[in-house]
């Protein structure tokens, strides 16, 4: 009979438990996946997560979904594998490695390209090294011995086949869309990676001329920077002080260049004039303003 010292802790102790039976787990091959022809394949390519860092809370809840539906699967007699593995995310874990070094007074220059790229994979396997604990101290059932990293050479290659395959089959274009661009990286970034900063602005108003007439607009705009990329002007379609000018067009200030006077629901009546300039270059509402009325961008920054 087990002794008084052998009964079960008041509260749950996880060290006690949890890294013996995930080794026993791992030991016996439960999450390795084997083409079976008699079972219905089921497969799950996990989200690979950047390795700048480690988890976090997001991670751990979209994971946990992850386990419980590949776990489910295998109950139900599937043939199922939860696919392993981490991303590079080459800019910001370039931003991670950079501000690491500048904490020993280094910078990309003073190392040179060689030297950073040594650093870079240290990082990877440092950090990539740390996330696949974790999702391994999660309980994440993946098949480990598949575990793959997108800089893989076969990966790399598979990605460039399938581009090239979708290209060819007119499935690949290139367009023109807003983007967020980092002049000191000189590449463009991701929403996820742009740090925002309030700052107080105020109006500029600006009087555009109507064509052939002596009036004029007043529009009201924080961007004066951007005027010269302007192709329209806009205003609420229920806004009677401007309905009469609607259709007409107007001369752009210092480049005398003709743009139409439109309506967009999205014009605010009471912000401002109730007049503003559509530059569909460089701002993103104006941007999409700028395809339902199949207005030219004019890129000037």
């Amino acid at each position: 009979m087990a002794g008084i010292n052998n009964i079960l802790e008041k509260t749950y102790e996880p060290k006690q438990v949890e890294d013996k039976l995930y080794k026993e787990w791992m030991d016996k091959g439960y999450f390795h996946a084997i083409i079976d022809k008699d079972k219905k394949p089921f497969t799950i390519v996990i989200p690979p997560p950047n390795i700048t860092g480690q988890l976090h809370m997001g991670h751990a809840l979209d994971n946990t979904l992850q386990d419980i539906l590949i776990r489910w699967k295998r109950m139900q007699g599937y043939s199922a594998l939860w696919l392993p593995g981490t991303d590079h995310a080459s800019i910001a874990t370039e931003a991670k490695i950079v501000e690491a070094m500048a904490e020993e007074g280094l910078t990309k220059e003073m190392i040179g390209r060689e030297k950073f790229l040594e650093r870079a994979w240290e990082w990877k396997e440092h950090y990539g090294g740390r996330i696949v604990e974790q999702l391994k101290k999660l309980g994440s059932s993946c098949d480990w011995a598949r575990e793959r990293f997108t800089m893989d050479e076969g990966l790399s290659e598979a990605v460039k086949e399938v581009f090239v395959r979708l290209y060819e089959k007119g499935l690949i274009y290139r367009g023109e869309r807003i983007i967020n661009w980092c002049p000191k990286c000189n590449t463009s970034i991701s929403d996820a990676e742009v740090e925002y900063e309030e700052k107080e602005g105020h109006f500029w108003h600006i009087k555009y001329p109507i064509k052939d007439s002596n009036e004029y607009i007043v529009i009201a705009t924080t961007r004066p920077e951007t005027m010269l990329g302007d192709t329209a002007v806009a205003v609420h379609p229920e806004d009677e002080r401007y309905k009469h000018l609607v259709g007409k067009t107007v001369i752009l200030p210092l480049v005398n260049r003709e743009i139409p006077i439109i309506t967009d629901d999205f014009v605010e009546k009471d912000f401002g004039t109730g007049a503003v300039k559509i530059t569909p270059a460089h701002d993103p509402n104006d941007f999409e303003a700028g395809l339902r009325h199949n207005l030219p961008q004019i890129k000037v920054i």
